[in-house]
């Protein structure tokens, strides 16, 4: 009995840790020069590329059907090859259309509110967890989901020397006929060791549809 006790307790925990581990994960980021949709800044020794998770393959890494919920997930990357961090804490992002519509990445009450509303796209399957009913935004989304935007968001308020920070952004492009084609990422606001601001950065989202494994 004691053993048949020890084997159940090993098969339940490990039963545990392979359910706890199909949470999301984040990818791991290469350097911001390997993405096809990047720009560099020899002078200033820093570099910002973006990956759009656009496709049905690329979004399984995500147990939420953001399209189902009119969100573009953008993996944004920025790396250092400097000798001095470089701080992000004014960073601004912008992703303008080729219609020059503007968005901004959506903040985290922003998802939670759409999610918990369930604003679902009558042509997207509603993949991952559906909303709870309650009150106030994090009421009516599930603690998989809500785990989910944290580990996935672009968090980073610095980037250490020669080190790459890597996060994703997430567009509200419900309203939007085609929010790639033509679409450009502009970040401002990064500064140097000696707080100044550095020149801003101009990502053509056309490198990425035009790279050959872009889909």
């Amino acid at each position: 009995m004691r053993s048949l006790r020890i084997l159940f307790g090993f098969v339940l925990a490990t039963a545990l840790l392979t359910f706890a581990g199909k949470g999301f994960t984040k990818p791991r980021a290469a350097d911001a020069g390997a993405y096809p949709a990047h720009e560099d800044h020899p002078d200033e020794r820093v570099s910002v590329a973006i990956d759009p998770y656009d496709s049905p393959k690329k979004a399984e890494i995500f147990k939420v059907n953001w399209k189902a919920y009119g969100y573009l997930p953008v993996y944004l990357i920025v790396t250092n090859h400097g000798d001095q961090p470089i701080a992000l804490t004014r960073m601004k992002i912008q992703w303008v259309t080729a219609n020059r519509s503007k968005l901004e990445p959506a903040i985290t009450e922003e998802l939670l509110r759409r999610l918990s509303h369930a604003n679902i796209r009558s042509d997207e399957p509603p993949r991952g967890p559906l909303p709870i009913p309650g009150r106030g935004p994090k009421a009516g989304v599930s603690k998989e989901a809500r785990d989910e935007i944290d580990a996935a968001q672009f968090h980073a308020l610095a980037v250490e020397p020669h080190a790459t920070q890597a996060g994703f952004l997430f567009f509200d492009v419900d309203e939007i006929v085609e929010p790639l084609a033509g679409a450009h990422l502009y970040v401002d606001g990064i500064r140097n060791a000696d707080t100044h601001e550095l020149f801003y950065f101009d990502v053509p989202v056309d490198k990425y549809l035009a790279a050959p494994a872009a889909n």
